[in-house]
């Protein structure tokens, strides 16, 4: 990750206090910039000294996906997906 450039030092120089629940307002110009709606996730990093805050990667929700493919992979001869990566891996 690339440390921060002079306009993005802009923001972080407005001053903030922090309440007693450790909380801070983010500007309304970041929030809306970043696409920072109530519920969103976000993670704080440590770099070169800093904290960071950036928004956290979305999750893949793979569990509804579970199950999808067991009739396309035993119509095509193997019992799980299992069986056809290790073909395909040459196992």
């Amino acid at each position: 990750m690339a440390f921060l450039t002079w306009y993005e030092c802009a923001f972080i120089l407005k001053s903030m206090i922090v309440g007693e629940r450790g909380q801070v307002t983010i500007p309304k110009e970041i929030r809306d910039q970043f696409g920072l709606v109530p519920e969103t996730e976000v993670e704080f990093r440590v770099v070169k000294g800093a904290i960071v805050l950036r928004k956290a990667p979305k999750k893949l929700n793979l569990a509804k996906w579970k199950g999808r493919c067991g009739k396309t992979f035993a119509s095509l001869g193997y019992s799980s997906v299992d069986k056809f990566v290790d073909e395909v891996r040459g196992r």
